[in-house]
């Protein structure tokens, strides 16, 4: 027997058992040893038989002395077991299991068996009850052994497959291995605690605190397996053949002479990192990574003319509609006085389309700098010597589409910049991102209003109408903006399209327009111009204005059931403001009174510091549902979390790297290990991350 045996080949396990762990999703015996619990149960000494409500849950043993059935309510159905005491104390204590129509509970119990429990109990009454808990019943058997008097493992089982049967399967298929069966993966310098020993603990360990030296080493495995994959995807990267794509810089500095304003110190210094890359012959693969408002359009657009100086074409890829036509106004504003041809191309729209045909120009002609959605993935964009490709708000693509965009280069990889306005706590640019060179612009430009946000419930809405109508009537512009496009009778939240009509009203004669991701693209874009003239004063929108919308002149933005909205999702609409010389205000309208979202809301409130929302968005919601859908892949991490354990992410990525600088290739006898490890990162969810 190994690890990769198939569990059907397993002479004391019977066939149906393991047809029906392998549709669990354990097909071999080392994915069963991967299996891992899901807590532990301290059975070498039970907990008393709790007299009153306690904070925690715990964990008992009795006998059953009696259980009822009883229906309540109609159909509906209650059943109780009295448990006593087995542990033949002079007190015999009772305790109450309840479940409400649960069936299969009711032919579980038998008088006189020997039951383990876990669970909270609660007083009610003259009982002390624990509803709906854990449970286990312990068979006098050869194997009680394996199921009590030590630290017990309680695995995630499923339909037909308890707890109790995973543990002693695990248990007969450890008594059958050795310890070469099961070798050695993480290098001795990283971790000397042998693979073998450490998942014999963490399902049947000796103490905590072997189990916890043993979670550390499979922690340190995971974490390594990802940041191989890290590290290897940037070699490869770097071996690709690339091309320098860097002008003397002669039209960046005209840009920069005809701004009305200087750049930040953070703007300049991500410039000259961007530019050595364009200097060098091998790709440039960057991360342009700053707070909402920090300039990062500019290092774009003075990257960009550094390679059309070199005579390569650059490419911006927006995620919307929208916000490609935004790139294209201002790239037409500040360019066209230096005769740089720029285009725009999305799927409904193809700005300077004589120079997007061929048939009708020469290459001379072709445009140098494309603007667009994903339809600069098809062919027929324009493109005819790209150098520099630039992904803004780079969360919002897959891998496969920005891998669609650099295919278009040919034969010589373009440059590329990835920019995101998402700010990034230290963890995830270690992790999503560790393949990354990073710029960071961590500085805002000079000028900038000042953005006071506060916390309101849904009473003090009229007084928050007042105050735009004050606002607008002093010549500025406001959003408000909606979790819904349409009421939803699932959904306890308010939509943009039935409350625009109370807006208009409210905000009369002023004019007010509304706009989510189901107007068409020409009336959409048709709205969006004329709220950046200044001709409609309110915008009632969804999140469809959350990423790049830029007008100087809006201050307010109000934000109706934001307790709906994530708090990264509140930080990017909240940059919607401030961005011109006048104070913003952004009010947040929620009924929510429970902790967790006033917490949420709070740090808004205390900070506009998108990094801090960033650290306090990762501490709230956690590393797996930060990662959401929008990334390819998920986090790809039984037991560890990048969050609690960025120390050993840490050490894990140097080491990744260090042995990839010593031996690139993997072929030293040493790194066995990590040749098998990386061959597991590549047919998991980390080869989706770029």
């Amino acid at each position: 027997m190994n690890l990769e045996t198939p569990l059907v080949a397993l002479d004391f396990l019977p066939q149906v058992r393991a047809r029906q762990l392998s549709r669990f999703g354990l097909p071999t015996v080392g994915d069963l040893l991967l299996h891992f619990p899901r807590r532990y149960e301290d059975r070498r000494q039970f907990d008393e038989f709790p007299t009153d409500t306690t904070e925690g849950a715990v964990c008992v043993c009795g006998i059953v002395a009696r259980s009822q059935l009883r229906r309540i309510r109609g159909s509906q159905r209650m059943f109780d077991v009295i448990l006593e005491d087995g542990r033949g104390t002079a007190i015999g204590g009772r305790l109450m299991l309840r479940w409400f129509n649960s069936p299969w509970v009711e032919k579980m119990f038998a008088h006189g068996q020997r039951v383990v429990v876990y669970g909270k109990p609660k007083r009610s009454g003259t009982n002390m009850v624990i509803s709906h808990p854990d449970f286990e019943v312990v068979e006098n058997d050869a194997d009680e052994s394996i199921h009590l008097k030590r630290i017990a493992p309680i695995h995630g089982a499923t339909e037909g497959i308890t707890p109790r049967l995973i543990r002693w399967i695990i248990w007969k298929v450890l008594e059958r291995l050795t310890d070469a069966d099961i070798p050695t993966l993480l290098p001795a310098k990283l971790d000397p605690t042998p693979r073998a020993w450490a998942l014999r603990q963490m399902h049947f360990p000796e103490s905590f605190e072997a189990l916890e030296k043993a979670r550390r080493h499979l922690v340190l495995e995971e974490f390594f397996r990802m940041q191989l994959a890290v590290a290897s995807s940037r070699a490869e990267h770097q071996r690709e053949p690339g091309a320098a794509h860097c002008g003397s810089g002669e039209l960046m500095r005209r840009l920069h002479e005809s701004l009305p304003f200087p750049l930040t110190g953070a703007q300049q210094r991500a410039i000259g990192e961007i530019r050595r890359d364009l200097a060098s012959p091998h790709p440039m693969n960057r991360l342009l990574h700053g707070d909402v408002g920090a300039g990062k359009t500019l290092v774009a657009m003075s990257a960009m003319l550094l390679c059309v100086e070199a005579g390569f074409q650059a490419a911006l890829m927006a995620p919307t509609q929208i916000l490609a036509e935004q790139h294209y106004l201002n790239f037409k504003r500040l360019l066209d006085p230096l005769g740089i041809r720029v285009a725009l191309r999305t799927g409904s729209r193809r700005e300077g389309q004589e120079a997007l045909d061929g048939s009708l120009f020469g290459p001379d002609d072709a445009p140098q700098i494309l603007i667009g959605t994903h339809a600069l993935l098809y062919e027929g964009a324009g493109f005819t010597k790209l150098g520099l490709a630039v992904i803004d708000e780079q969360h919002k693509f897959g891998v496969m589409q920005r891998a669609k965009l650099r295919e278009q280069a040919g034969e010589i990889a373009p440059d590329v910049l990835v920019m995101t306005a998402t700010p990034i706590p230290r963890t995830l640019t270690m992790t999503l991102y560790g393949d990354l060179d990073v710029s960071i612009l961590d500085e805002l430009p000079a000028g900038r209003g000042k953005i006071i946000t506060g916390i309101r419930p849904p009473s003090k809405l009229p007084d928050a109408a007042k105050f735009i109508r004050s606002e607008l009537e002093a010549g500025r512009q406001c959003y408000i903006v909606y979790p819904l496009v349409e009421e939803s009778e699932k959904l306890e939240a308010k939509a943009a399209s039935a409350e625009f009509a109370k807006w208009s009203e409210m905000l009369a004669p002023m004019r007010c327009e509304l706009l989510h991701g189901r107007v068409p693209p020409e009336e959409k874009e048709a709205i969006m111009d004329r709220f950046r003239r200044g001709e409609s004063k309110a915008l009632i929108a969804t999140t469809v204005i959350e990423v790049g919308v830029d007008v100087p002149n809006a201050t307010v933005m109000l934000i109706e059931n934001a307790e709906r909205f994530g708090l990264a999702q509140l930080h990017q609409l909240r940059g919607r403001i401030g961005r011109g010389g006048h104070k913003s205000y952004c009010v947040l309208i929620t009924s929510a009174e429970d902790a967790e979202s006033v917490a949420k809301l709070q740090v808004l409130v205390d900070t506009i510091d998108g990094f801090r929302v960033a650290e306090e968005d990762l501490k709230q919601r956690g590393w797996g549902n930060l990662l959401g859908t929008e990334q390819a892949g998920k986090s790809g991490f039984r037991l560890g979390d990048p969050v609690a354990q960025l120390d050993l992410m840490q050490l894990a990525r140097n080491h990744a790297f260090l042995v990839f600088e010593h031996d690139p290739a993997l072929e030293r006898p040493e790194n066995a290990g990590a040749r098998q490890l990386l061959a597991a990162a590549r047919n998991s969810a980390f080869a989706q991350v770029s």
